[in-house]
């Protein structure tokens, strides 16, 4: 089995050092779609380095980029086609709020695989520290098609109960035809997101959007929406990723308030409202 979970977990954590400056932050939010209107105030806080605060989703591209879902797939152990693979899941925990510039020290590791049957399930956690001390914690939950069936722990199920009622709002997010090979400049290179005959090899008729830009929009839209555009209030934000949407599509962003917490749920609305993101809460001062 090319996933040898006891090396996996056996393995000492990969440490490194990153940095990123107000390019970096601008980068990422235009790459989420942020900046239209290019001169609405509210925009100009994620684009004009001179009013500029940091989406706490940033922290899955801050540095070189490289998302953990490609750092957990170099770990001991593992040895994956990556046209099987596809990101199962993000979480973020916030410590203090994102600076616009800074250093940080980066430890990630896999803490956890599980045997779905069909597929198998790394959990890649990264944390991250500076100075001051730490930042944010996150973990990916990464799938792997074709790789289960060793008859090991399947994990928790981490479906929640759908949330009640109907939403205190909805947002509707167009998708650009070219905001995948836009967001990919802030390090995710999978060749999933712009290649046809890459994706076409993983199964789909054309590339997909990357999952971590709906992540990144949709939070973008609950912090602007429900939590008054102040980023300092996201405390932790978790994901699953329960369906791909591609550009040029329309994305459909449903909130519930709830206390401390938002439920979303985000859908692709030219597919009938197709799930795209399920399991979704935004934890919240």
């Amino acid at each position: 089995m090319p996933i040898d979970a006891a090396q996996a977990l056996a393995a000492e954590p990969r440490t490194g050092v990153i940095t990123w400056d107000h390019k970096d932050v601008q980068l990422y939010h235009l790459g989420i779609g942020a900046g239209r209107p290019a001169t609405d105030p509210d925009e100009l806080r994620y684009t004009l380095e001179s009013r500029l605060h940091v989406l706490p989703s940033f922290a899955t591209v801050a540095g070189d980029g490289a998302p953990e879902v490609i750092g957990g797939l170099s770990m001991p152990g593992i040895d994956v086609d990556l046209a099987r693979v596809l990101h199962g899941g993000q979480s973020i925990e916030l410590h203090r709020p994102l600076p616009v510039r800074g250093t940080a020290t980066v430890a990630g590791r896999i803490v956890a695989v599980y045997d779905k049957g069909t597929a198998a399930v790394l959990v890649m956690r990264t944390e991250a520290v500076d100075a001051d001390g730490p930042l944010w914690t996150s973990e990916a939950r990464i799938f792997v098609r074709g790789e289960g069936g060793w008859g090991g722990d399947r994990g928790p199920a981490g479906r929640l109960d759908p949330p009640a009622g109907d939403p205190h709002r909805t947002v509707e997010c167009p998708i650009r035809e070219d905001q995948a090979l836009l967001y990919r400049l802030s390090g995710d290179w999978n060749p999933l997101h712009a290649d046809p005959g890459f994706a076409r090899r993983a199964g789909f008729d054309r590339p997909v959007l990357h999952g971590l830009c709906t992540y990144g929009m949709t939070l973008k839209a609950v912090v602007d929406t429900l939590l008054d555009g102040d980023v300092t209030r996201v405390r932790g934000y978790s994901a699953r990723f329960a369906g791909v949407v591609f550009p040029g599509e329309t994305l459909r962003i449903r909130m519930w308030r709830e206390e401390g917490r938002v439920r979303v749920e985000a859908g692709a609305v030219d597919r009938g409202d197709a799930p795209v993101l399920a399991d979704t809460v935004v934890e919240h001062s």
